[in-house]
């Protein structure tokens, strides 16, 4: 029914249903998303003939022609730089003494150095590999099973895009116009309760099935550990610092404060002699690969918006959609579904693309506040890193042990289940998102 009136609604023929029917087709293929996207939208264009064929040039390059975007290379570089440095190592030192004391310490503290990680990288893939690779295997060693072990740091990985600075955050905000350090204020409190939400989690399920022991130990011992830790580690901690200071202060962009980021943790890692000039290459073609993924979607989105935009289908659904039901809740509860099927299935950057610019005129039409709306689509689509079919952390950390794909997603999903949770309560109550933005965004 909802196809229906969406159909009559815009009025749509073959030059709309062939380039999706193309798309879908290309994406079963396993053809770059990139080119999936760009061959749609050129065909749709030259079909419906709403948009000169030469303006697809202009279009490819205004796409990605914005200052706000050199901080998604900035920030995977920094990431890289981390991991070479072994400054990554420091962070789970210091979140391993922070949980030592309860029942499933390590397990905690998996989760706690993903955090860290994400608060620098803005990357979730980079951050499942990274971690995966420090903490699988002690986590079996500790009693875990190797299923849940990667359940655990694919979950922990999510926030890679949940947590500011985030690239997700960057690319919505750069879609609908909103400042990305706007979008990274409204994230914080989302970000980390995402996080204590996994945390918790693995709290409940270690205690259920035992994995994991608690360590015996006084509040003298466990300052002691902390202490010894924070001692030997504290340089670690001047990255993330620097990044959120100078973002949340606002004496940085966020542009500004990535290439910050990337000078100190090199000079840190000249310091430490933990890298050389032999790294670099391999640093800088890592970080271009991750970067060639990118790009190209978002400037292969920009003909797709001009043409879905011209033929009404925004508007289109909007008001389909509305014709079904006025009820914002279940209005909410529609899009959350359609973001975590859309999650399940593509990537992140292209579902940013593509649907942001369809829901978020639903969005206004219910009253939702922008910010909370990027909040609660971010979120959402977050989720869809340890759901198959394409569960990106999935992948990665299977790619990383070797364990199969569908015993890990089993395992993970009671974090599956605490994140939806998560997303919920963002999409119902604003504050959530809205806390420590100015009133001019409220």
């Amino acid at each position: 029914m909802l196809w229906q009136t969406f159909d009559q609604t815009v009025e749509l023929g073959w030059d709309f249903y062939l380039p999706v029917i193309i798309f879908v087709s290309l994406i079963a293929l396993a053809v770059p998303v990139w080119a999936a996207i760009g061959t749609s939208a050129i065909l749709m264009l030259v079909m419906s003939g709403d948009l000169p064929l030469s303006l697809v040039g202009e279009k490819l390059f205004t796409g990605i022609d914005a200052f706000a975007l050199t901080a998604v290379p900035l920030f995977i570089l920094t990431g890289d730089v981390l991991v070479r440095t072994g400054l990554s190592r420091k962070f789970l030192d210091v979140a391993e003494a922070l949980t030592c004391f309860t029942k499933g310490g390590f397990g905690s503290a998996t989760v706690l150095v993903c955090g860290m990680f994400a608060a620098i990288s803005g990357s979730d893939a980079a951050g499942a590999a990274a971690v995966g690779r420090m903490t699988i295997a002690r986590l079996v060693e500790s009693g875990y099973p190797r299923p849940y072990a990667c359940a655990l740091v694919a979950a922990g990985a999510c926030t890679g895009i949940l947590i500011p600075p985030s690239i997700a955050y960057i690319i919505i905000g750069l879609v609908l116009g909103i400042s990305a350090s706007t979008l990274f204020l409204a994230a914080l409190i989302p970000g980390i309760a995402i996080l204590l939400s996994i945390l918790i989690t693995n709290l409940i399920v270690n205690r259920i099935y035992a994995y994991e022991g608690g360590g015996q130990m006084t509040m003298a011992e466990w300052l002691g550990n902390l202490g010894r830790a924070l001692k030997s580690g504290w340089y670690a901690f001047i990255v993330p610092g620097i990044i959120f200071y100078g973002i949340f202060s606002g004496r940085l962009t966020p542009t500004e404060a990535g290439a910050t980021a990337v000078v100190v943790t090199i000079i840190m890692g000249f310091i430490l002699r933990t890298l050389s000039l032999a790294d670099f290459p391999a640093m800088l073609v890592s970080s271009a690969k991750v970067n060639g993924v990118i790009l190209p979607i978002i400037a292969f989105s920009a003909p797709l918006a001009e043409a879905l935009a011209i033929m009404g289908v925004p508007q289109g659904f909007v008001t389909s959609v509305t014709g079904l039901t006025d009820e914002p809740w279940l209005l909410i509860l529609l899009m959350i579904g359609i973001l975590i099927a859309a999650g399940c299935v593509m990537e992140t950057t292209p579902n940013i693309v593509i649907l942001a610019p369809i829901l978020k005129p639903l969005a206004d039409n219910i009253g939702m506040n922008e910010i909370q709306f990027c909040i609660m689509m971010i979120t959402a689509l977050g989720v869809g890193f340890i759901t198959p079919p394409l569960g990106l952390n999935l992948f990665v950390v299977s790619g990383i042990t070797g364990e199969s794909i569908l015993k890990i997603a089993a395992r993970a999903v009671p974090f599956v289940l605490c994140m939806f949770l998560v997303v919920l309560l963002i999409a119902y109550m604003p504050a959530i998102s809205t806390t420590f933005l100015p009133e001019i965004y409220k």
